[in-house]
């Protein structure tokens, strides 16, 4: 049977971390704050804004949560982000996603200051990452590698397979794979045969959003099975990956839940600092 990545375990070791770092911060009075906007009332997404109240008063986080009605307007959404922008009080600013469909998400995102994106992903972050340029680093794909090390899973010299191409998981998961010396697949719904590939991975991060997609004959013998995906079956949430029999093949594999959701609110917190690091240099 396989080892499990317990988020719990991984993320309490992060956020403890995290916890001295406000310390030393609050030492030079600076206080390190996250403001979090939410449009609309998505049971998901405030479940989501919910846990990361909790993890900023576990550290000693700043946090405000702007709550914004279902048909806010873009000029109003993008007016609250300026303000934002221009508080002293707040290091990081995330919004949740995703937006109601009338918003336009990726103009919203580019609205965030840089030096405020907490999430990694305005363009210019992006792009510093795909330069390997110092910068923040989006919160999932890093609590993956956070994971991954803390466990002793060897990434340099690996075969990394990222099931999944988006821009917040996919992407940037298989940029800093590479960055730590992974070799490197990317797969998506357009890729052929996607078993062949699967198999090859020591590493396989599956973040697709499709229950149970990867099954016991896709994973190697003895790989790491790191599951980022979230869906609602017969009232339960279930991964990507069919946890049950993929733990009879892999050597490490994580949870749903109980996995990478909590290492993402753990990495936004250590984003927050580092924010606030920057800022007050």
């Amino acid at each position: 049977m396989a080892v499990i990545l317990d988020g719990h375990v991984y993320a309490d070791m992060a956020l403890d971390s995290v916890a001295e770092k406000v310390k030393d911060l609050k030492k030079r009075g600076i206080t390190p704050g996250l403001a979090v906007i939410l449009v609309g009332e998505d049971p998901a997404s405030q479940t989501y804004v919910r846990s990361k109240g909790r993890a900023c008063d576990r550290v000693g986080i700043y946090s405000r949560t702007l709550i914004l009605a279902a048909d806010t307007t873009q000029a109003e959404l993008e007016k609250q982000i300026d303000l934002l922008n221009r508080d002293e009080r707040i290091d990081g600013i995330l919004l949740q996603l995703p937006l109601p469909s009338h918003l336009d998400e990726q103009h919203a995102l580019s609205c965030i200051a840089p030096e405020k994106d907490v999430d990694g992903f305005h363009a210019l972050n992006a792009g510093r990452l795909m330069l390997s340029l110092d910068g923040v680093q989006p919160c999932t794909p890093k609590g993956i590698l956070f994971m991954l090390k803390q466990a002793g899973i060897k990434i340099d010299g690996a075969h990394a397979v990222v099931v999944g191409r988006s821009n917040i998981v996919g992407k940037p998961a298989a940029l800093m794979l590479m960055q730590e010396n992974a070799t490197i697949t990317l797969c998506h719904s357009h890729t052929p045969d996607l078993k062949a590939q699967t198999l090859q991975a020591d590493i396989l991060v599956a973040a697709v959003g499709k229950p149970h997609l990867i099954t016991e004959d896709m994973v190697k013998p003895g790989a790491a099975v790191v599951d980022v995906g979230i869906n609602r079956v017969n009232g339960r949430l279930v991964g990507d990956v069919d946890f049950e029999n993929v733990s009879k093949v892999a050597g490490y594999i994580s949870p749903v839940p109980g996995g990478v959701g909590l290492m993402t609110v753990a990495m936004l917190m250590d984003n927050v600092v580092s924010l606030a690091e920057t800022n007050h240099a």
